[in-house]
């Protein structure tokens, strides 16, 4: 099997995380692989996908604080649409994570989630799933 699939995220504002677990487990269900992996990939250079706690709200927030001071906004970037530091903590997270799939599901640990991060917005995001496995 070897599925591709795509969803929206609409996000509200620059620095925002927004939990896209279940989203990504529908279309594993979807797929009906067993045993695989499962590729999210985010087209975006100012966007990215992690995986992180998702059982504090606290733990995105505090995450944002750590790349907005390894990556602030600088008078001396000279790209002219004025998002530099979203291009640099995009590139810190990057845009895919590879996760596998077993018995079906993802395997996640107990805290852990897929995380759609946003450093440029309010935009309309895409996000794009590859399943594989049989």
């Amino acid at each position: 099997m070897n599925l591709l699939s795509s969803f929206s995220v609409q996000t509200v504002r620059r620095d925002e995380w927004i939990n896209i677990t279940g989203e990504v487990e529908k279309i594993v269900a979807a797929g009906k692989v067993r045993e695989g992996l499962c590729v999210v990939f985010v087209p975006h250079t100012t966007a990215a996908v992690t995986v992180n706690e998702n059982a504090d709200p606290d733990v995105p927030r505090d995450v944002i604080l750590a790349l907005t001071a390894a990556s602030p906004d600088r008078r001396e970037f000279r790209h002219s649409e004025g998002n530099s530091a979203a291009h640099a903590k995009t590139s810190l997270v990057g845009p895919s994570v590879t996760l596998i799939v077993t018995g079906g599901r993802l395997l996640l640990g107990t805290w852990q989630g897929v995380w759609f991060t946003e450093y440029d917005g309010p935009r309309t995001r895409k996000v794009c799933v590859r399943v594989l496995g049989e």
